[in-house]
């Protein structure tokens, strides 16, 4: 089930702080880089970080994956900030189905952007998949190759 996270909720703040951190880590390996900085997010910085989150949670109330957006500028624009999934949970459709939640979720919301390492091809293929379409590509502070992806709802 694919629901709204509250960042008020300790134990869901604790759940996302750790799977950001652990997705952070495989991207970084997947792109070959060495001397990655640590992410410098804590509890707090998370919970007042200003997006809104939404999660695949199972039964058992565990967080499997979650997407994060922050809305911005008038017409409104939404941009992906945060995608991860657990890693015993990859390649079973979470990333699919919480991309295609956030569009279903402002259908009046005709752009959307999301930042990714552009060596990180099954990221490059999922935004594809959506119609997503590469921009400008610029460098992380780690040295990574990023490529900011746009998407423009159909007319």
């Amino acid at each position: 089930m694919i629901a709204s996270l509250s960042l008020q909720d300790p134990n869901i703040v604790e759940q996302i702080w750790s799977l950001q951190h652990t997705a952070y880590r495989m991207e970084a390996s997947a792109m070959g880089l060495k001397n990655v900085p640590p992410l410098p997010e804590t509890f707090g910085s998370l919970r007042s970080s200003g997006d809104l989150f939404f999660g695949m949670i199972s039964e058992e109330e565990e967080l499997l994956g979650a997407i994060a957006v922050f809305l911005s500028g008038s017409p409104a624009q939404v941009e992906i900030t945060r995608l991860m999934i657990r890693q015993d949970c990859l390649r079973q459709g979470i990333g699919s189905r919480l991309v295609e939640h956030v569009l279903r979720s402002f259908p009046d919301v005709d752009a959307f952007s999301v930042t990714a390492g552009t060596g990180n091809i099954p990221a490059v293929q999922l935004y594809r998949k959506f119609g997503f379409e590469p921009g400008e590509t610029v460098s992380s502070v780690a040295g990574a190759q990023l490529t900011v992806f746009h998407y423009r709802r159909p007319d």
